[in-house]
């Protein structure tokens, strides 16, 4: 896949928009049709930019048109962060393009690895919390901001094995992080909660022990529930169903210490049609307006928010 894409994108007519506080939803080819009919109501969307490293088609102008009337959120996961090897150029320079055209208002990439020499995997693979991995992250994510001339966030991820060499907690590996490099994070909470089940760990301790201060988006999937070689229940982040109830309640627990945040649904597998997907976001939306401040009006008419 790597060697047919293009970075030769025209230039942008867009300007940069910012993502509000509110839901979005990955976007699908297949409900552009209904979410331009409808003018449906919701925040921004978010799109993988390896699916529009192309340089034109049908891809591009469906998108160019959601662009026009909404938020748009650019979410990498093929730059391999991780990696041992350098960020791949190619790579780099057809990721600048998706986000010079599209001007989004946030950008983002997984904390993983997807590359081993010119070898490209299709899965996000878990890295070793070492003082070294932690180093090769922080000049990664220099490299990539330093090229696309703006902060990306950095999402933390599933995890389904732990590795003996790992010296940091995940919590303090995402926080220095984001110390050193000066970027942003994207707490999804799903991945949250599928580790924490996995690995045996409080997902609300995580949550309390987080830097959300640092956190600009939010993710919310379904996980499916299966089970690993010696019949120990194993949770896997699989993208295909509804938010599960007790990731609602880990997310109101995080809206309860952050405030409102766009908060990104994730549909990825048996994606359903358009009214169900959005009847999630409005779920969503929902938690979100329940924690923005209470507006009292001030004794000469002036809107004041309480503190």
């Amino acid at each position: 896949m790597q060697t047919i894409l293009s970075a030769n994108l025209p230039p942008s007519r867009f300007v940069p928009r910012p993502i509000p506080a509110r839901s979005g939803v990955g976007l699908k080819a297949q409900h552009v049709g209904d979410i331009l009919e409808t003018a449906a109501d919701i925040g921004f969307f978010e799109v993988h930019a390896e699916n529009y490293m192309g340089a034109g088609g049908l891809p591009h102008a469906q998108l160019r048109a959601i662009r026009e009337r909404y938020p748009l959120s650019v979410h990498g996961v093929g730059m391999s962060i991780g990696g041992e090897g350098r960020i791949d150029p190619q790579h780099l320079a057809r990721f600048k393009a998706v986000v010079d055209h599209y001007q989004p208002g946030l950008v983002s990439e997984h904390l993983a690895w997807s590359t081993h020499d010119d070898v490209f995997y299709n899965d996000l693979l878990p890295l070793p919390y070492t003082g070294a991995t932690l180093a090769r992250i922080v000049d990664h994510v220099g490299q990539v901001q330093e090229a696309i001339g703006r902060q990306i966030l950095i999402e933390n991820p599933s995890t389904y094995v732990t590795f003996a060499e790992s010296t940091w907690s995940e919590v303090d590996f995402m926080t220095e992080i984001a110390r050193r490099s000066g970027c942003g994070l994207l707490l999804d909470v799903n991945n949250v909660f599928v580790s924490a089940a996995n690995h045996g760990y409080g997902a609300r301790d995580y949550v309390a022990a987080y830097p959300l201060d640092r956190v600009q988006e939010i993710h919310l999937g379904g996980h499916a529930k299966d089970a690993d070689d010696a019949g120990r229940p194993l949770l896997i982040d699989a993208h295909d169903r509804e938010v599960a109830d007790d990731v609602w309640a880990l997310y109101r627990l995080v809206l309860a210490r952050t405030g409102p945040l766009p908060t990104l649904i994730e549909w990825d597998n048996d994606v359903p049609a358009w009214p169900m997907l959005a009847a999630e976001a409005e779920r969503a939306d929902r938690l979100i307006g329940r924690n923005r401040p209470p507006v009292h009006v001030g004794l000469a008419g002036v809107a004041l928010v309480a503190q």
